[in-house]
């Protein structure tokens, strides 16, 4: 009797012990709360994607949402219009022309970003999905240069000149495209820094205060 209480009292303790060591372990690190997305695959939780977003900074959390829509494969179906196709192809070259043109001559990082991601999602977008495949594979072989206006400009002149090559038409002359595609914008800044002058809007001495027209003076 006295070995069979000893023996269930070695086992109490046991138990006892396992399970203050349980506790401590649980107390010091608390368990994984993580798990995986059906549709994605992706790692929730602990270690996983949560873990990366909160590291993450604003601009980097957004172009890791935006990466596969930016980056994939055409959507829009063939255009079998040879005259609508060729006017879209005129006014889609002289918008990303003019664009590349007036693009920071040093640019930021997002704005950088914002280009490239520009003529990906223009790759899966153009209305002519043939055309859009074409230029995917330009884009693949080609990569955008964003660094600055000149890179940028140059480099979409030279894309251009490779489908026209294709085309069978003329070659641009790079050296002139500022000439060609001159939107006459000026580079003016978005907003008007100028601060109001209170001499333009005085009156003249001898004008009326309600109509502000000037009064006609009498005399003999």
């Amino acid at each position: 009797m006295a070995k069979i209480i000893s023996r269930f009292a070695k086992s109490f303790f046991a138990v006892i012990a396992a399970l203050f060591l349980l506790a401590t372990v649980l107390f010091f690190h608390p368990p994984m709360r993580a798990y995986i997305d059906p549709w994605t695959g992706d790692v929730f939780g602990e270690g996983g994607v949560e873990q990366y977003f909160k590291a993450a900074t604003p601009t980097e959390k957004v172009h890791s949402l935006n990466k596969g829509s930016v980056h994939g494969e055409v959507i829009m179906p063939k255009l079998g219009n040879a005259t609508a196709k060729a006017a879209l192809g005129r006014a889609t070259w002289k918008l990303l022309h003019t664009m590349t043109l007036r693009y920071p001559e040093t640019p930021s990082p997002d704005e950088r970003e914002a280009l490239d991601s520009y003529f990906h999602l223009l790759s899966r977008l153009y209305p002519c999905g043939e055309c859009a495949a074409e230029f995917q594979q330009l884009l693949a072989k080609y990569p955008p240069q964003t660094s600055s206006r000149k890179a940028a400009s140059l480099w979409l002149c030279d894309v251009h000149n490779k489908v026209n090559k294709r085309l069978g038409h003329a070659q641009f002359d790079c050296a002139h495209l500022d000439a060609e595609y001159d939107c006459g914008c000026g580079d003016e800044p978005i907003i008007n820094t100028k601060e109001p002058d209170d001499m333009e809007n005085e009156l003249p001495p001898d004008a009326d205060e309600l109509t502000g027209v000037k009064m006609i003076k009498g005399g003999r």
